[in-house]
């Protein structure tokens, strides 16, 4: 009998997602198909060169581009089932999946029109469930962020779980954004949002003790402070961790000073030893050509050993934001399945 490969063990062990991009996640065939429909001749092959290696900015400007092909329900609908049935395939139970209605404001489309065709569509495939995070751009300012909270709001789904921030973190002081925040706390909305990525450690204190931030996404500047990384574990606030994201962006290089960084000074596996909550997630999967299960397999090479990727995989699990009871069916579906894959 032959033993399974931890490939295929990682790719078995039954996960949830916190941190990923619903637009990151269009693979370039699914590019090729979104611009046949609105006229755009293009390849896979362009379309695939679009997603390369870059720094930041450049990240900035693909996400841009890719975006600009989404165009109303339809394509929003496309997109949402081609990502749950991935998910699907690496059994990811649960996702909790961002979504950028401060770009869908800004072409003046109709969020609730693609919200609710992403979320008809993505409930039709079996064995997965998402949630929405409802987003805004930072660079945009306060006023365009309200916008998103309200929707949000309005909108009094069960499926959107929270309200978040994205883009250039260092665009715009987090006290700008207090009452954005405060407003979404009113309505029942969790808090999130993106802070030391690029910025340092006084940005992800200030998400948290200016914001009410719930969960970080990203993180990796306080590995710089100890104090910071003491202030998160002591508070149990989770930072989503995405590792090849913080590569393929350069963030993890600018954090260190320099010009390039690999996966062994990714600083995951000192956070998760020095006790701090952290989060696994493949942020923009396709624009970064990894999955979840890459990144749990990526973890591993960095000297993470199975009992901690299996202690990291249940706090996905324990960070989401679902009620309790929901919250616990997932985590004994979660231990019943790595109980079956012999993972402790």
């Amino acid at each position: 009998m032959n033993t399974p490969s931890l490939k295929h063990l990682l790719t078995a062990l039954p996960k949830a997602e916190l941190h990923v991009h619903l637009e990151g996640s269009i693979e370039p065939s699914t590019v090729v198909e979104l611009a046949a429909r609105h006229g755009v001749s293009l390849t896979v092959e362009k379309a695939a060169a679009c997603y390369a290696p870059g720094d930041f900015l450049q990240f900035i400007e693909a996400f841009k581009w890719v975006t600009s092909l989404l165009r109303g329900p339809a394509d929003y609908a496309l997109i949402a089932r081609r990502f749950a049935e991935s998910l699907r395939r690496q059994n990811v139970l649960y996702a909790e999946v961002t979504v950028s209605i401060g770009i869908m404001f800004r072409r003046k489309q109709d969020p609730e029109a693609n919200f609710s065709a992403l979320r008809e569509a993505a409930s039709q495939v079996p064995g997965v469930r998402l949630a929405w995070i409802f987003d805004a751009v930072r660079q945009w300012g306060a006023n365009a962020a309200a916008e998103v909270a309200q929707i949000a709001a309005q909108l009094r789904s069960p499926d959107i779980v929270a309200f978040g921030v994205g883009g250039d973190e260092l665009a715009l002081p987090a006290r700008e954004l207090r009452h954005v925040y405060e407003y979404a706390a009113s309505q029942g909305l969790h808090r999130l949002i993106h802070a030391g990525e690029i910025g340092g450690p006084e940005s992800v204190r200030d998400a948290v003790e200016i914001l009410g931030a719930e969960r970080i996404g990203h993180g990796i500047g306080v590995m710089r402070d100890e104090r910071t990384m003491d202030f998160l574990a002591a508070r149990g606030i989770p930072l989503e961790v995405c590792l090849t994201s913080n590569l393929r962006t350069g963030a993890l290089a600018r954090q260190l000073g320099r010009d390039s960084a690999g996966y062994q000074q990714h600083p995951l596996a000192s956070f998760f030893r020095r006790g701090l909550p952290v989060t696994l997630s493949s942020d923009d999967p396709a624009m970064f050509e990894t999955t979840l299960s890459t990144e749990y397999l990526q973890a591993h090479r960095m000297g993470l050993t199975p009992v901690e990727l299996v202690h990291i995989a249940e706090a996905s699990f324990q960070h989401a934001f679902l009620p309790i009871q929901e919250k616990n069916a997932l985590l004994k579906a979660f231990h019943s399945g790595r109980a079956a894959l012999g993972l402790v």
